[in-house]
């Protein structure tokens, strides 16, 4: 099992991908770590935030896909009928976007820092865009920050 820390603005937080559920979109992503990006608040899908990446293709294919992600998921969009992003769900959510209901690949999960969701939300809605990085945590502990 893959661990990944998230550094999203001052909040840490860890997570697991899910390499059963989702392989091809895990293996897509381990090759972009380190990812390092700005997150901003979703326009369309709730309480979550969103790397948008464009016309990025991933040359992935719809796998563990939904439109109703949990606090503390993350959704990897292949892109198609609207451009290729992250979606990092940190509430009630429904992935959407101006060309209506998404689905999105449901790759990573966190299992660490979930108290700190909701305040990093409302950072991103009120403070504007945020760094976040995504890096493999290789060691048993967390590093220091």
């Amino acid at each position: 099992m893959k661990r990944i820390l998230v550094d999203a603005g001052p909040f840490r937080f860890v997570g697991q991908l899910e390499e059963q559920k989702a392989p091809r979109t895990c293996q897509r992503f381990l090759q972009l770590l380190p990812f390092k990006n700005k997150v901003i608040h979703s326009r369309w899908s709730g309480e979550a935030v969103w790397i948008p990446l464009g016309d990025f293709d991933t040359g992935l294919p719809f796998e563990n896909h939904t439109s109703h992600a949990s606090r503390g998921d993350v959704l990897f969009y292949p892109g198609g009928f609207s451009e290729t992003e992250l979606l990092f769900v940190y509430g009630s959510s429904i992935f959407a976007s101006k060309m209506g209901q998404l689905a999105g690949n449901h790759f990573f999960t966190l299992t660490e820092g979930h108290e700190h969701l909701e305040a990093f939300g409302k950072l991103v809605l009120w403070e504007g865009a945020q760094d976040i990085t995504f890096s493999l945590l290789n060691a048993q502990a967390l590093p220091s920050r």
